[in-house]
């Protein structure tokens, strides 16, 4: 993303993250905003994956959505398989700052990929 708040926000969610952990309450909002320069800037993918980001946060009070890999991820009958030794917001934090550099193309591809992965979950 270009915009200078957008960007400093985004560095408060990951500051929080680790100081705090997934805390709903000002996590939810603090994407919410987050969102709002996406749809001011006109970034459909990101509009999206935000929105169902934390729609996912909502209903499920963590975020589930195991960190990409380079391999596969393992789904066994439309379930997705996450390993232990990653906790939620190190997945979190990845999403948040592959939104950051929208020029790299590998970037919008893992945010694509977490966009059908939400959408799956």
């Amino acid at each position: 993303m270009e915009n200078k708040k957008a960007i400093k926000l985004i560095d408060k969610i990951l500051v929080n993250l680790d100081k705090t952990g997934i805390n709903t309450d000002t996590l939810i909002d603090d994407i919410k905003e987050l969102r709002t320069y996406a749809l001011e800037a006109e970034i459909p993918l990101v509009v999206k994956v935000l929105r169902l980001t934390y729609e996912h946060i909502e209903a499920n009070g963590s975020f589930l959505i195991p960190i990409l890999d380079d391999e596969p991820v393992d789904e066994v009958e439309g379930v997705i398989e996450s390993t232990d030794d990653e906790a939620p917001e190190e997945s979190l934090k990845y999403l948040l700052s592959l939104i950051k550099n929208l020029d790299n193309k590998m970037n919008i591809s893992d945010l694509k990929e977490y966009r059908d992965l939400l959408n799956a979950y």
